[in-house]
């Protein structure tokens, strides 16, 4: 399994970050691997939504549908799947000393069958990744 974790800060209130975030539409502007999110199920935003993401790492495109699994003030999870990976995108959130929001984010990763090789390739491509999101998560959000 492919595991990464960050922890940062951005100077905006925990229901405005949470709130533009868990739009996963919203993820071609923070994740740099995202291409497209196309909402897949009818209504607003709530638990059970569904996207349809398209994403490009290292040369390669590939697609997953992901579901909002989790739904709280202070936390947000996203599951995707497709035939090679499960993946999630795990967001926390607490109000930072001094004002803002203090964000994890955990992404995780599990190929599935010959998939699983790429498995240490894929590590040390989601640990440059995660520089990359907390940078464009941070720009993204203090513009709001």
């Amino acid at each position: 399994m492919v595991q990464v974790a960050r922890t940062f800060t951005v100077a905006k209130d925990r229901a405005t970050v949470v709130g533009y975030l868990r739009d996963f539409a919203n993820a071609t502007r923070w994740d740099p691997g995202s291409q497209d999110n196309v909402q897949t199920s009818p209504g607003p935003v709530a638990l059970g939504t569904v996207w349809h993401n398209t994403s490009k790492l290292v040369g390669v495109t590939t697609e997953l549908d992901y579901t909002l699994v989790r739904d709280d003030a202070d936390r947000l999870r996203f599951e995707g799947q497709n035939k090679t990976a499960v993946t999630s995108d795990d967001l926390s959130f607490a109000d930072a000393k001094g004002g803002g929001t203090e964000i994890t984010y955990r992404a995780n990763v599990s190929m599935k069958g010959a998939a699983k090789i790429a498995e240490p390739v894929m590590w040390l491509v989601f640990q440059q990744i995660a520089g990359k999101t907390v940078r464009q998560i941070t720009e993204v959000v203090e513009k709001l």
